[in-house]
């Protein structure tokens, strides 16, 4: 934990803005370095243009590359791209559609010529394919559509993001993301700057303007009971941490008649305004309390003992993340939040299906698996990764996808798919509709669920992992792990796939009675994340983890 986590940032703290688009431009990366090749992760290609690992030879790659799939993919409809607040997010942006108008794709951008939330991309490539009509979304035939969304998430201000979302809406699969991401780096090779474009200012002439932020908003009636917040007269505090839902929230109350505070509408690609997180970077990480010390110190209760909202919530740059503070409880866990969700949303939409089932990752909490036991649904557990929910968001099978990194998205009233993206502004405004409805807050239903389905202890550590360890880690089968027992108790699974849809996880997990862990190699970082939760109490967590690193380190054979 750095010595400033959680105090304001400081001008030392704060990249060259100038520098750093200077940087994406002027910068070639070595497509011999595995360092500044392209990379598609759980959420697109990241890296900073100062590393000469997001430039402008990585975005001409890539999208010629996602150009080249959708062609044989046979998707010849509008793509619908979007970009957030990241300094390097609107160079990209550029970049992109230079080479989209070169292959004569029909662009679609912000009819405002602003900043666009991932869930308002995913929204617009759904609609554009039929969601929300009698025959429902098609994926396949001519005139499907997909998209591009430029963000790194929470990641720092340095960094930019870069990733595709086919006509599905949500992120893509590895399948697609392999070939997009071996052919972008085939192209660095061959020589990115022969691939063709078209001088930006000639170009946006050719793209079409696209309402994202009427459309989404438009839309949110179909997903939130606004006329029970109005009623119940919920105080609401909604900060976009200077992402891109910073011109969402106060349209959003307006359109709907809320009571509702936007408390730093400030938008700056230093984010000179952010408290810094734990390592003493700043990150718009809208789950970590230090990057939410400033909106925590708003719901200081005032001289009459009252805060000024009665929920506070938080997102990321791209608004796919939500963070939820109340009077009552601070910062939510994520973990709690989505548990809590959970048992409201699958108790107060009468609109969906019986045999709706729940999805959640497999690093979530288990308390999750305990309240949809509790209210009798079926528990989907899958691997990290939202691309996993998609399917069964888009059928409506799945009836809520969350993972423990404050990611969510859930059915439309009727049951109908809204988004197959992560959507942190619903996640946000159901906080909302739950105090409305049940006259508590989400922290006092988490606390009712600790006492039916018992409190337990939840952390992610990293231990050190050479590249060798982290591709064996990541190899692992059941019989590799030797230990019966972990912490004390008896080992009930070891599993290497995830038992929702039987994909691999990338790691391992291990499972007891009372707690269990989870060990994923890291894709940019010399170390493996150890996710582990138990129902005993934080000491007894702090021997699993340490159980954990025993048993991993066996396997490895280090």
């Amino acid at each position: 934990m750095n010595e400033r986590a959680g105090t304001p940032a400081r001008d030392q703290d704060l990249i060259d803005v100038d520098a750093l688009i200077s940087a994406y431009y002027d910068i070639e990366p070595d497509p011999a370095d595995p360092l500044q090749a392209v990379v598609f992760g759980t959420s697109g290609h990241r890296g900073s243009s100062f590393d000469g690992a997001f430039n402008e030879a990585h975005i001409a790659a890539t999208t010629q590359a996602i150009v080249e799939y959708r062609k044989a993919q046979g998707y010849d409809g509008p793509l619908f791209i979007g970009r957030d607040t990241h300094g390097l997010s609107a160079p990209a942006e550029r970049t992109a559609i230079e080479v989209l108008v070169a292959n004569d794709v029909d662009v679609r951008v912000d009819s405002r010529g602003s900043w666009t939330p991932t869930p308002s991309v995913s929204l617009a490539i759904l609609r554009a394919n039929g969601a929300g009509t009698a025959a429902g979304v098609r994926q396949t035939g001519s005139g499907l559509a997909d998209g591009i969304v430029i963000t790194p998430s929470h990641n720092p201000p340095r960094d930019g993001g870069f990733k595709y979302n086919p006509p599905t809406g949500g992120p893509a699969d590895t399948d697609a993301t392999k070939v997009i991401a071996a052919r972008a780096n085939e192209l660095l090779r061959e020589g990115w700057k022969n691939i063709a474009r078209v001088p930006y200012e000639r170009a946006k002439g050719s793209v079409r303007g696209y309402e994202y932020l009427d459309q989404y908003i438009d839309a949110l009636a179909a997903m939130i009971d606004f006329a029970a917040i109005r009623k119940a007269g919920v105080r609401i505090g909604a900060d976009p941490m200077g992402g891109a839902s910073a011109e969402y929230w106060g349209a959003i109350g307006e359109r709907y008649g809320l009571d509702l505070t936007v408390v730093n509408p400030v938008v700056d690609p230093k984010w000179s305004f952010m408290t810094l997180d734990w390592d003493g970077k700043i990150r718009m990480d809208c789950s970590s309390p230090n990057a939410m010390a400033s909106l925590r110190a708003r719901m200081t209760p005032g001289p009459d003992g009252k805060t000024p909202f009665d929920v506070a919530t938080g997102n990321d740059a791209d608004s796919d993340r939500h963070g939820i503070v109340t009077p009552d409880g601070g910062l939510m866990n994520p973990n709690h939040y989505l548990a809590v969700a959970i048992e409201y949303l699958f108790t107060h939409r009468s609109g969906w299906r019986e045999g709706t089932a729940v999805g959640k990752t497999l690093v979530s909490s288990s308390l999750i698996d305990r309240v949809v036991a509790g209210i009798g649904k079926k528990l989907i557990e899958v691997p990290v990764g939202f691309k996993w929910f998609v399917p069964g968001l888009l059928t409506g099978d799945v009836g809520f996808g969350g993972e423990e990194s404050a990611g969510g998205s859930f059915l439309r009233t009727d049951g109908t798919v809204w988004t197959t993206d992560k959507d942190g502004l619903i996640m946000d405004l159901l906080a909302s509709e739950i105090i409305a409805v049940t006259g508590k807050s989400p922290s006092q239903l988490h606390a009712e669920q600790a006492e039916r389905y018992g409190d337990s202890a939840y952390a992610r550590v990293d231990a050190p992992a050479t590249k060798a360890q982290k591709a064996r880690l990541a190899a692992l089968s059941p019989e590799d792990v030797a230990a019966s027992e972990l912490a004390g108790e008896p080992i009930t699974a070891k599993l290497v796939r995830a038992p929702g849809n039987d994909a691999p996880i990338g790691g391992l997990k291990v499972t007891t009675e009372s707690s269990w862990f989870a060990a994923r190699p890291s894709g940019t970082e010399d170390v493996y994340k150890i996710y582990a939760e138990s129902f005993k109490g934080a000491e007894h967590l702090a021997e699993v983890q340490e159980a954990a690193k025993a048993v991993v380190s066996a396997a490895l054979g280090a």
